[in-house]
């Protein structure tokens, strides 16, 4: 019996090294162009909170350039939270409960900018967030900033707490302070605008809007609307947003869910004038099926609007799990196709998959984690400007430049124990003159190193991938 479970295994293990040896081949037609990105992006919220505390000015810089400079990880998108704020007396929810068990943490206490419906406005609650989106302003002039709100003031709300509704599948908002809370987030995108000059282009008044998230007492600011109260909503803030003078648009709807996104959409379009005040349509990509996100694509792309991936993570650990996402990021640009695709959290304190920094807010330390490098092999080479480029391989995306001199292809391998091969066909964009070829790889022993185990013949580039990596290839005509 040993004998013959020796050879079994020596037969599978050749079978393993002949299919490994069969390389996967990919064609690509420049011709079948997808979309074009217009960038990467991430949220400010709740990481900025925290970080424009720092007294350490240096590193304040330091990770502000690694988020933006074209010379690092090259986001040019950030998401500005506008804070809803808590009972400062914490009348109808536990105290700090954002802050301590079961919630997220002292980032999550984001504040407010009024303590009651007549108070005036408190600027300076904000500064540390502030502090943060000027530098990136400073750093990145090209910067594209959205505003977004989690929860209404709690004065606003039926529970009379910021973090939901005493039943999690109730509307919080109460309708009688529907006109209250758009002038709330008008009047914050005002102040940007003739205080600091920044003007956001667009306003997302919803996160995550029906789900069973959000109640009284809970981890972080939420607030359900149904898809019929997001329509009311939307009719009384967008002639409040269009008589304020600001360029700002509107987009929603954020929902975690693809699918329920597309039911949103649909909620909207039976609202001719809910769809037509939307610019812009934002959904996160924590839940969705491929025909979930070709379904999205289709309603949206019809009705002629915009589309971003506006926020997603993931959990695991390790590596393995940082891969993991960056398969549903792949996914997420071939099948739902957004112009734009946004991250979650840029720093946290903890963990190593929902950020790319980590940090020891009081001590204000800090250090890369893996998924630092896994998302520069996206970020770094497919630019703004480039254009995507429809294949049949789902572990790998292709870009090309404005100028068509530059194609950029970018592959995973997240198998945890078996090399990939591939032999990917480009000639059609270059023709008979070869390109340069430059490539980088993450591994568990590599942060973007240049590598040279690969081969070309001028139309076809052959190398393998091993186990828990990526790789990222620049192919530039002479």
């Amino acid at each position: 019996m040993r004998i013959r479970t020796t050879l079994l295994s020596l037969l599978l293990a050749a079978f393993a090294a002949t299919a490994q040896a069969q390389p996967r081949q990919t064609t690509i037609d420049p011709s079948r162009r997808l979309q074009q990105n217009e960038g990467w992006g991430v949220s400010l919220c709740w990481w900025a909170n925290m970080l424009g505390r720092w007294t350490d000015e240096a590193a304040l810089d330091t990770l502000v350039d690694r988020l933006v400079s074209p010379n690092h990880l090259n986001y040019n998108i950030f998401r500005y939270n506008i804070g809803g704020g808590d009972d400062p007396l914490w009348r109808n929810c536990p105290p700090h409960h954002f802050a301590g068990p079961p919630g997220k943490g002292e980032r999550a206490e984001m504040p407010g900018f009024k303590d009651a419906a007549d108070d005036e406005f408190h600027w300076d609650r904000d500064e540390a967030q502030r502090r943060v989106m000027l530098k990136i302003r400073e750093r990145r002039p090209d910067a594209i900033f959205e505003a977004f709100s989690n929860s209404p003031p709690y004065y606003m709300t039926a529970s009379g707490c910021a973090a939901g509704a005493a039943t999690a599948t109730d509307d919080n908002l109460l309708p009688a302070a529907y006109a209250a809370f758009a002038d709330y987030l008008v009047s914050v995108c005002l102040f940007y605008r003739d205080s600091f000059n920044l003007e956001f282009r667009t306003l997302e008044p919803f996160n995550e809007p029906v789900t069973d998230y959000w109640y009284a007492g809970g981890s972080q600011e939420g607030c359900h609307f149904s898809p019929e109260a997001q329509v009311r909503f939307l009719r009384v803030l967008a002639p409040r947003l269009q008589a304020s003078g600001l360029r700002t648009r509107i987009s929603a709807s954020d929902e975690t869910s693809i699918a329920q996104s597309a039911a949103d959409f649909r909620a909207y379009a039976a609202d001719s004038a809910a769809l037509q005040a939307v610019w812009q349509w934002n959904t996160h990509s924590y839940k969705g099926t491929d025909a979930d996100r070709i379904a999205l694509r289709q309603l949206v792309r019809g009705a002629g609007k915009r589309l971003w991936m506006s926020e997603s993570g993931d959990g695991g650990w390790g590596l393995h799990g940082n891969l993991q996402m960056a398969q549903r990021l792949i996914r997420d640009i071939r099948l739902l196709q957004p112009d734009a695709w946004v991250d979650w959290q840029y720093v946290e304190e903890f963990g190593d998959q929902w950020s790319l920094v980590r940090s020891d807010w009081n001590r204000e330390r800090w250090q890369f984690v893996k998924n630092y490098y896994v998302r520069y092999h996206f970020t770094h080479f497919i630019r703004q400007g480039y254009t995507y480029l429809e294949t049949d391989n789902p572990q790998l995306l292709a870009a090309v430049s404005p100028d068509d001199r530059e194609l950029v292809i970018v592959v995973i391998n997240p198998s945890k124990t078996t090399k990939n091969a591939h032999s990917i066909e480009y000639f059609p964009l270059f023709g008979d003159a070869a390109p340069a070829i430059r490539a980088y790889r993450t591994s568990h022993s590599e942060n973007v190193d240049e590598i040279a185990d690969f081969a070309s013949d001028g139309r076809r580039l052959t190398f393998q991938l091993p186990p828990l990596s990526i790789a990222t290839f620049v192919l530039r005509r002479p």
